[in-house]
């Protein structure tokens, strides 16, 4: 039997910014900066959802103490306080993010998957890892770190052990990336195929490739689309979805 998917119910009148893989970093502080910047200027909306990789790595909640952190959790709460609703879901870098920082920065944590019944449409969120099913050495290392026991085992390591695993193993996938033929770490189709028979929706915003696109897919004699998120090396990119349920990628640069 498929599990229960949450289903987040939006208003019919919101606007959504939905934005992925910025992977800030105490060794990229610029980058934290054009986020405040994004946060505070970008056009108005109701609702944010960060699908996964806000940080480059997060080695759990007790280093929100650290000033890089707990400055993005600042800039969050403070577009929270004005009224914007904020959801959060892990992605491949940032799997420990955890309640402690969800109440610093006053969002909402999300599930591996997630739909919105909008207006007109059923909408998936996802991080987009999970598609990449071609690529059997990454979903070998996710099923192993999102094990329990795994995650207690590391957790119970001191900071600095923490911080030079996480830096390692950071290390090591940027050089196996370098080896995979590109077609091995995007979506699988079967799994965008899946995915959409398995939620019942219309439309998939996900990230994690960097590739960001908007696809058309026939499933099932019915059509979908499927959002793909930029990164934020070196612009603030995000998808806007208006009241009418229309999407519009946007890519803003910033000082």
């Amino acid at each position: 039997m498929i599990a229960p998917v949450p289903t987040l119910e939006l208003a019919a009148q919101r606007t959504s910014w939905f934005v992925s893989d910025l992977h800030l970093s105490p060794e990229r502080p610029a980058m934290r900066r054009v986020f405040g910047q994004f946060l505070r200027q970008a056009p108005a909306a109701d609702a944010l959802f960060i699908l996964g990789d806000l940080f480059d790595y997060w080695i759990g909640d007790d280093d929100l103490a650290d000033p890089f952190h707990a400055a993005v959790a600042a800039d969050l709460a403070a577009l929270a306080e004005r009224g914007c609703a904020l959801h959060l879901m892990q992605g491949n870098r940032d799997f420990l993010l955890g309640e402690h920082f969800a109440r610093a920065a006053k969002l909402e944590l999300l599930p591996d998957a997630a739909v919105i019944a909008g207006p007109g449409r059923r909408t998936l969120l996802l991080h987009g890892d999970t598609l990449c099913l071609d690529d059997p050495d990454y979903q070998a290392f996710r099923s192993k770190v999102h094990a329990p026991d795994f995650q207690r085992a590391f957790l119970a390591k001191s900071l600095d052990e923490r911080r030079a695993i996480a830096l390692d193993l950071r290390a090591d996938s940027q050089s196996s990336q370098k080896a995979k033929p590109d077609e091995i770490m995007d979506v699988a189709p079967r799994a965008v195929a899946d995915a959409f028979r398995r939620y019942d929706c219309t439309r998939m915003i996900h990230g994690h490739t960097h590739r960001p696109a908007r696809h058309e897919h026939v499933v099932d004699g019915r059509r979908r689309e499927r959002w793909v998120l930029g990164d934020w090396y070196g612009a603030a990119s995000f998808l806007r979805c208006d009241e009418r349920g229309e999407c519009e990628a946007i890519r803003l640069a910033c000082a």
